[in-house]
């Protein structure tokens, strides 16, 4: 309980960032947006929201995290607010690019996905908060404007449920890539011919992912891993 009660701690929202290396921002103008999603229409809808605000615009649009790159070093907006799942680079890859050129860079994850795990790459990634998309009509210009003032922010849910699995044992690359297959409906013996080892391997794979997912089976297994985002469609 003491680790999830930590855990809790750490995470609730919002929380005061490291202020240290991050510059005071000017309070007095127009805080820049940068929306980036692969849906045209969730764009247009977090746009309409904003713009809704007198002390926010919207500078720019990306519609996948290469553009979501180029456009941030264009545009050096004060905050960023980005989907995660997105083809052909995902938001986290993106993340991790922009905060690499730009320690100060302040991002917003809004994304429809509450898993524990890929919560927690984002915020690895540097990530300044994490909200899901039916907040945005609520509750995003708040968040923003916390954002942009040096504040983080994490749902209480998402949270919750870091908190409840931290501790346990993470899937390995390559256990994460037979859980795939799985999801595929691919058998031990196709799992094993897909990524050229032995069928006894794939099955070792596939008893260690049950086990660490505390899964009762193979669907169970692939449910779990959608849930806490293990597994992106």
């Amino acid at each position: 309980m003491f680790g999830r009660d930590l855990a809790l701690s750490q995470m609730s929202a919002p929380l005061a960032s490291d202020i240290g290396p991050h510059p005071l921002p000017n309070l007095n103008r127009k805080v820049r947006v940068l929306v980036v999603d692969d849906q045209p229409l969730l764009r247009e809808g977090v746009t309409a929201v904003l713009t809704r605000s007198p002390d926010l615009t919207i500078v720019g649009e990306a519609s996948d995290g290469r553009e979501a790159i180029e456009k941030f070093r264009a545009l050096q907006p004060d905050v960023t607010v980005m989907d995660l799942q997105m083809r052909p680079m995902s938001g986290i890859d993106a993340m991790c690019v922009i905060r690499l050129e730009s320690a100060t860079a302040r991002i917003v994850v809004l994304t429809r996905f509450a898993g524990d795990v890929l919560a927690r790459r984002a915020l690895e990634a540097g990530v300044s908060a994490y909200v899901l998309k039916e907040r945005v009509r609520m509750d995003l210009g708040d968040i923003i404007r916390e954002v942009h003032q040096g504040i983080k922010r994490i749902e209480p849910s998402i949270a919750l449920q870091i908190a409840n699995y931290a501790g346990e044992q993470t899937l390995t690359s390559r256990e994460v890539e037979v859980l795939q297959l799985v999801a595929g409906g691919n058998s031990n013996k196709l799992i094993a011919r897909a990524l050229t080892i032995s069928e006894e391997t794939a099955k070792s794979h596939v008893r260690n992912i049950i086990e660490k997912l505390g899964a009762h089976g193979r669907t169970h297994a692939v449910t779990l891993g959608l849930r806490r985002g293990i597994l992106q469609l």
